[in-house]
């Protein structure tokens, strides 16, 4: 029930039928995402660039992927449910 909320609560604020204004903040929400989305993206350059792994550690160049988007609240889905 909680991702049914979640899902229509995300609908509304992408239609526009809700606004979201926090108070003492000079910036918008939308920038504070797309700030914290280019702070993901550096990591997870970091995380391809890093040629002191080869090939076979590719697994958990991916599981680092993966983390860096739980980082931001997000997940790896039914591909992350191993230890």
């Amino acid at each position: 029930m909680e991702d049914l909320f979640a899902d229509i609560v995300t609908q509304a604020i992408a239609a526009g039928k809700i606004q979201i204004s926090f108070s003492g903040m000079d910036c918008t929400v939308a920038e504070v995402v797309e700030g914290e989305c280019f702070q993901t993206i550096k990591k997870i350059k970091a995380i391809i660039d890093d040629d002191s792994l080869d090939d076979r550690d590719c697994f958990y160049k991916i599981e680092e992927i993966i983390c860096a988007l739980e980082g931001l609240g997000s997940n790896g889905g039914n591909r992350h449910d191993f230890g």
